[in-house]
C-alpha cells in the first residue's frame, strides 16, 4: 500500500466557495448536481456539450458587445429637436477635465473588461471544446476572467437604463436604437453562459488535459 501524501490529500479535496466547507471530490455524472452538505450552494453541475455552448454563447456575446458599441443607443425627441447617442458617446462625453476618470471607469467597466473576458473564456475554452489540448496559458487566462467578473458590468449598464428611460418618458420621446437591443440580448447571452458554467468542471478538465 503507497502512502497518501498530503498535496495528493488536497487535490481530492473542495471547499464551498459560500461557507468553506471541505468536501471529498466524487464523480458527478452530466446532469446530476453536487451540493454543499452545510450551505447547499451548488458545487457541480456537469452537463454534456456544456463547453461547446458556453464557446458559442461567449463568442455571440462579443459581437453583441461591438454592435453594442458602435450602433445608435437611444433616440430622444423633445421641442421639436431630435439626439441620437452610442454608448461610446456616453462614454467620450465624460472624457474632458476632471471627468477624465470617470469616462475611463465607465468604459472599462461596461465595455473593455466584459469584452476581454468573453474574448479570455473563448480563448481558454474553444481547444477543448473542439476536442484538443488546452491553448498555452489557458489556466492563467481563465483566472483572469474569473477575478475580472464582478467588474464586468454590462447587465448593471443596461438595468440603470432602462430605469432612466422610465423617468425620462415624461419629459421626452425615448427610442431604443439597435445598440438598445444589442446590449438587451448580450445580457440574455450572458446568464444563459453563466447557467450552463460549472467552474470546477472547468478546472478540473482543464487539469486531466493538460495531463494527457
Amino acid at each position: 500500500m503507497t502512502a497518501t501524501t498530503p498535496e495528493s490529500q488536497l487535490d481530492a479535496l473542495i471547499a464551498c466557495p459560500t461557507c468553506d466547507a471541505l468536501h471529498h471530490v466524487t464523480v458527478v455524472v452530466p446532469g446530476a448536481r453536487a451540493r454543499c452538505h452545510r450551505c447547499g450552494t451548488t458545487l457541480m453541475a456537469p452537463r454534456t456539450g456544456a463547453m461547446t455552448r458556453i464557446v458559442m454563447l461567449a463568442a455571440t456575446a462579443a459581437i453583441l458587445m461591438v454592435a453594442a458599441v458602435f450602433f445608435p443607443f437611444l433616440e430622444l425627441q423633445a421641442g421639436g429637436l431630435s439626439r441620437q447617442s452610442s454608448v461610446l458617446g456616453a462614454v467620450l462625453a465624460f472624457s474632458e477635465g476632471w471627468m477624465m476618470p470617470l469616462a475611463v471607469a465607465v468604459g472599462a467597466m461596461i465595455v473593455a473588461l466584459p469584452f476581454a473576458r468573453l474574448l479570455a473564456i473563448t480563448y481558454a475554452l474553444a481547444p477543448m471544446a473542439l476536442g484538443w489540448r488546452p491553448a498555452a496559458q489557458a489556466e492563467r487566462v481563465f483566472r483572469w476572467a474569473e477575478a475580472m467578473r464582478p467588474w464586468a458590468m454590462a447587465e448593471i449598464f443596461i438595468l440603470g437604463v432602462a430605469v432612466a428611460m422610465v423617468k425620462v418618458a415624461g419629459l421626452a420621446k425615448v427610442t431604443p436604437g439597435p445598440a438598445f437591443w444589442a446590449f438587451a440580448a448580450l445580457v440574455l447571452v450572458t446568464v444563459l453562459k453563466d447557467n450552463f458554467m460549472c467552474r470546477l468542471t472547468i478546472w478540473k478538465t482543464l487539469e486531466e488535459r493538460r495531463r494527457s
